[in-house]
């Protein structure tokens, strides 16, 4: 017999089960359940209780989950449900039920959601159990429950249909319980740090606060072009221009670019501005926070990832970026290569051909050092890493070293291989920004389709004065792949975008 011949006969018996439950009179899609415990908490406070101790306070459960298996030997009838945190054997007797009661447990299928009251105690395999008196049906799983996961498909299918991965898979749902813990300590930290929560806009008028393609869409009633938000960066920065000197957002982001194991198009970020501040001191917050944020969410600052151990334990190594690279090349070319290299268009580009690195006409000095970076050094930067003073040229909304305008002070955090963090002084002098933003026009016109627009609203902020600030965004979904050893951004995600089949 097929498997699909095999399972459409399930799919039969299933669909019969439910009619037979109905000819009982069973309420098969209950309104509710007076549940008195979870699975979990029933399973946490009794655990300890020996099977004498249970015999003689005799506790009651009164808890409700779904069937994971169901055994029957003569008179004895065993269910395992679970709540997806813990799992609790049912003890069912005939001669323990009411007559309706036992009808309804023989028309149960693996997957069915049941409530059950009953008495605790310990089987002779000494399994905590609830010795069942009563049981009641919520709910019909109609579709055959995978068992276990093979192959690459079975992979495909967890994400195209997260409530199976989540309901088979208990180490799926820690995952998703880490990130929420992710999620509470950073705002925890920043709150008590007299950071203020805020929300700004997901459509903007203008694709700003970052350099990528964004999702366009249209407003119909007021027939305007709109696009996704990429980044809520000059929103927060206009509330720092209103004197609010540290605001924070957790938010969504869209930019319509390639999916990889580190990309999906909508993703989650932490954003903070703190006025006053600048690079320096936002790396030792950075460093603090996830420290922090670590500890909360796995119990500790060491954590592995794939073969590597990683520590968040203060303080983080930092290398200047131009540094890294042309200590990189010189490696990998076998030979010195001087500072300056990296600083004429020429050189650099003549550099890059050398290392099988492609440069456009468009890009100068700097990008063409940043190419390099990534190209050569960002897969090596396994434990935390600040990486820092990036190239003007690539960092439109950074303020400049005093000492070299080809400087920016910027930082991104590198971790197990990948960019988890970016952040800056703010750059608030609206000439050079509007400036810098001409030049991201310039780009733009020359074929570089995530170069920056003009704002000019933003720049009419800048006019009005905007305190010294450093601003930070911090990827959520890539600091989740780090705390659980997740190696696909899409296994930190409960619903990634997939292509239809």
């Amino acid at each position: 017999m097929s498997s699909t011949t095999e399972e459409s006969d399930q799919i039969q018996q299933r669909r019969a089960n439910l009619d037979a439950l109905r000819a009982l009179g069973v309420d098969v899609y209950p309104h509710g359940f007076d549940q008195q415990a979870t699975v979990e908490a029933v399973v946490a406070a009794h655990s300890p209780s020996t099977g004498e101790a249970l015999e003689a306070e005799q506790p009651r459960a009164r808890t409700a989950g779904r069937i994971l298996s169901i055994r029957s030997f003569g008179k004895a009838n065993f269910l395992v449900i679970s709540d997806g945190k813990a799992r609790l054997q049912i003890y069912v007797r005939q001669d323990a039920l009411s007559e309706r009661d036992f009808q309804v447990f023989k028309l149960l299928d693996f997957g069915d959601w049941i409530g059950v009251d009953g008495r605790l105690f310990r089987t002779k395999t000494n399994e905590l159990s609830v010795w069942a008196s009563s049981l009641t049906f919520l709910s019909k799983c109609l579709l055959p429950l995978p068992e276990k996961w093979h192959g690459l498909q079975d992979i495909e299918t967890r994400y195209r249909q997260r409530y199976l991965d989540l309901t088979v898979n208990p180490d799926s749902r820690r995952v998703f319980e880490i990130r929420s813990r992710v999620v509470t300590a950073i705002r925890a930290f920043l709150i008590a740090r007299g950071f203020l929560e805020v929300e700004t806009p997901m459509m903007h008028p203008i694709a700003g606060g970052a350099i990528a393609r964004p999702f366009v869409t249209h407003h119909n009633t007021l027939d305007m072009r709109l696009y996704m938000r990429i980044a809520p960066e000059l929103y927060l920065k206009r509330l720092t221009v209103g004197g609010m000197e540290r605001v924070f957002e957790i938010n969504r982001n869209f930019r319509n670019e390639g999916i990889s194991t580190q990309h999906n198009p909508e993703f989650t970020m932490l954003e903070f501005y703190w006025a006053y501040a600048e690079y320096q001191g936002l790396m030792t917050l950075t460093e603090q926070m996830l420290a922090e944020v670590a500890v909360a969410a796995t119990g500790g600052t060491e954590v592995t990832f794939g073969e590597h151990a990683i520590s968040f334990a203060a303080p983080f190594r930092r290398l200047s970026l131009r540094e890294a690279a042309r200590e990189a090349a010189s490696a990998k070319l076998g030979e010195p290569i001087p500072a300056e290299a990296l600083r004429d268009r020429a050189s650099a580009a003549a550099l890059a051909a050398r290392l099988g690195i492609d440069v456009a006409p468009s890009m100068g000095a700097g990008k063409i050092a940043a190419e390099i970076f990534e190209a050569l050094c960002e897969d090596a930067l396994i434990q935390p890493t600040f990486v820092h003073d990036f190239p003007t040229e690539v960092s439109p909304l950074s303020k400049q070293k005093p000492d070299d305008p080809d400087t920016v002070e910027r930082f991104e955090l590198y971790i197990a291989g990948f960019e988890v963090a970016n952040a800056f002084s703010e750059l608030n002098d609206p000439v050079e920004q509007r400036r810098r933003f001409e030049e991201q026009l310039a780009s733009r016109a020359g074929g570089d389709d995530e170069a920056h627009a003009m704002d000019e609203d933003y720049i009419r902020a800048l006019e009005h004065g905007m305190p010294p600030a450093g601003g930070e965004g911090v990827g959520i979904d890539r600091l989740v792949m780090v705390l659980t050893n997740s190696l696909s951004i899409r296994d930190v995600i409960l619903f990634p975008l997939m292509r239809p089949r």
